[in-house]
């Protein structure tokens, strides 16, 4: 049996498929006399665009891949191609989308969409030439649209070719309804695809029935069945070592080289340990796998090293949802002791401590994306995150001095939060410009699978599918509903002037982020702080009393009020007044030379260590290209 695997866009060119590599691996062990072609016709897509725009620059692919998910742009490119009406939606998608997108991007999506059915063919022709018997496409985020349209052109070519579609758009709900609605998928595979893939292979080849297949959706002349999805998750055992070897070998002869920078996909673990305990309100990741699994660190260890030594690339993306904390003194240890210098981004929770945060930077983690979404204890309760305001600041003060880059988002629209919540903290917001700002903001998303999703009394009772949908699919309301992931509803929260106002407290940030530190230097008897930051006035202050160096040092992590008296009046420190007048005098000058954040009652200083690291690091606007 021949066997292709296809990665469509708009997934990375940077990073070949976790999904692709694990399944390859897995097909080449267990049934070793299938014939396998993995196929990345998302890099042949970033090639035909240089002929389509013929300007064309790696920030347009990244539009569609990493910005335009919410607005459904990807999907729509590709309608034009699986309906075969190059007019498909025109009109429809111009108009909703004017406002939001510059006449680059409208201009860009409009000649794609008018070229796509063209890419599409030529893809066709190509895949159909190597005569495959089943293909096989992995769809995440924008990847739906162009894995239907490249599927129902195969089935014209190929009837009697079995297409397959799997991955996180394909999980649940959302896989039986794409199975109903478009004929030319044959099968859909829901949740984890390691067991259920292989296994319909070999009924395949045998000629066996489908109908007991745990999570597979397939066809008879009776129509379409869903068989029920499996409680048995995947062992960390069952996940090898994916197998990236197609993508390194396509990459090694494109023409869009130059717009390529490889990192290697990598998986610890699966699942969400945090949301097994308390499942986010708003997150709808994981779908139906929630249980945390992580591989053995030994595993993982070798594996890295292996794919290291294999694709000779230093750079990895984990894809974990979170890291295993056992990994610290495992793991870690080991990569930190490791002969390669690694450059790894991770997913972490956003309370870990600065010693925690010194050994993934030892392990050569330099990027981290904590989940911080924001910083009112108040509203990070409204969403189950675990954590408080106050360790979020000190998450970006600590990642600053240890020289990590921070990825996050600030969120807002939560059912129960008031514009006190947001108000206290965009005071507060010039004070931390020194600290990695928020890549944008954003009104959450009803997401599905989330508890804001599942459970209608949480606050959105009333939802219907994202507007991008019937701009894309020809489909509808209630077929809509079961393929949409991203969801309309009534809107809560906060609104209007605080929304304006947030939005430009965390654009001046980014914009003053460049040219603004803080930092200090302790030098036992005494400390020497040195600031830059444009909103406040004063560029050295030194803190010699004993009372002023004990308390900077308690406000290392986050103290209430109370606890700081208590610690100061057990100090046995001498002062000129009871301790009480002195933390509350020092506290509130503090606040006024942007020293201590303060929510909910918790206050922490947000003066990152004086590193000789952060001196070499290099700080780019990349929107104009500058390095200061």
């Amino acid at each position: 049996m021949r066997v292709t695997l296809v990665s469509m866009p708009w997934a990375s060119i940077d990073t070949p498929s976790l999904a692709l590599g694990v399944l390859a691996a897995k097909l080449r062990d267990t049934i070793p006399e299938l014939s396998i072609d993995v196929r990345y016709v998302n890099v042949e897509c970033a090639e035909w665009m240089l002929e389509v725009l013929t300007d064309a620059k790696r920030h347009d692919y990244d539009f569609f891949a990493l910005k335009s998910y919410f607005m459904g742009c990807g999907d729509w490119v590709f309608s034009s191609a699986l309906y075969g009406n190059k007019a498909w939606r025109v009109h429809e998608f111009a108009d909703e989308l004017r406002n939001q997108l510059s006449d680059r991007e409208i201009d860009v999506c409009m000649r794609l969409h008018d070229a796509a059915s063209d890419f599409i063919n030529i893809q066709a022709r190509a895949i159909a030439e190597t005569k495959p018997d089943l293909i096989c496409f992995t769809s995440t985020f924008q990847q739906n649209v162009a894995s239907l349209a490249l599927a129902c052109r195969l089935k014209e070519l190929l009837p009697q070719v079995k297409c397959v579609m799997g991955g996180a758009n394909c999980d649940g709900d959302q896989g039986k309804g794409l199975h109903r609605a478009f004929d030319c998928i044959d099968f859909v595979v829901r949740g984890e695809g390691e067991r259920v893939f292989p296994e319909l292979l070999r009924r395949l080849m045998a000629s066996d029935g489908t109908a007991d297949i745990p999570g597979l959706c397939w066809r008879d002349e009776h129509g379409a069945h869903a068989n029920p999805m499996s409680d048995r998750l995947l062992a960390s055992t069952e996940i090898p070592m994916p197998d990236h070897s197609a993508y390194f070998e396509r990459i090694a002869k494109t023409a869009v080289s130059s717009w390529i920078e490889p990192r290697v996909a990598i998986e610890a673990a699966r699942g969400c340990w945090w949301g097994e305990k308390h499942h986010c309100t708003f997150c709808g990741l994981n779908g139906s796998s929630m249980t945390f699994r992580s591989k053995s660190p030994k595993v993982f260890v070798q594996e890295l090293e292996e794919m290291a030594s294999q694709y000779k690339i230093l750079d990895f993306y984990a894809v974990d949802n979170i890291l295993d904390m056992g990994y610290l003194d495992t793991a870690l240890r080991d990569i930190a002791q490791s002969p390669y210098d690694y450059r790894i981004q991770y997913e972490i929770k956003s309370n870990m401590k600065y010693h925690q945060l010194e050994r993934l930077r030892d392990a050569g983690i330099v990027s981290v994306q904590p989940g911080i979404e924001n910083l009112s204890s108040k509203v990070l309760r409204i969403m189950d995150k675990g954590v408080s305001g106050a360790q979020n600041v000190r998450m970006l003060r600590d990642a600053e001095s240890l020289g990590l880059t921070v990825a996050w988002n600030y969120l807002y629209g939560f059912p129960g939060e008031t514009s006190e919540h947001y108000l206290s903290v965009i005071s507060q917001l010039p004070m931390l410009h020194h600290l990695h700002p928020a890549e944008g903001t954003s009104r959450i998303a009803l997401e599905r699978f989330s508890p804001y999703f599942d459970r209608p009394e949480l606050g959105f009772a009333y939802r219907w599918p994202h507007r991008q949908y019937a701009m894309i699919y020809d489909l509808p309301e209630s077929e809509l509903h079961k393929i949409a992931y991203l969801f309309e509803t009534v809107e809560h929260g906060i609104g209007g002037e605080v929304v304006t106002l947030l939005e430009r407290a965390l654009s001046l940030w980014g914009e003053q982020h460049y040219t603004s530190s803080l930092s200090y230097q302790d030098f036992g008897d005494g400390i020497l702080l040195s600031n830059t930051r444009p909103d406040f006035d004063w560029s050295t202050v030194e803190l010699r009393a004993p009372e002023e160096v004990f308390l900077f040092r308690a406000l290392y992590r986050p103290r209430t009020l109370a606890s700081l008296i208590s610690e100061l009046g057990k100090a046995g420190i001498p002062l000129d007044a009871d301790p009480s007048s002195v933390v509350r005098a020092l506290v509130t000058k503090w606040q006024w030379l942007g020293l201590v954040f303060s929510d909910d009652g918790r206050y922490v200083h947000v003066v990152t260590t004086a590193e000789n690291q952060q001196l070499c690091r290099i700080r780019r606007r990349s929107d104009e290209g500058l390095a200061a």
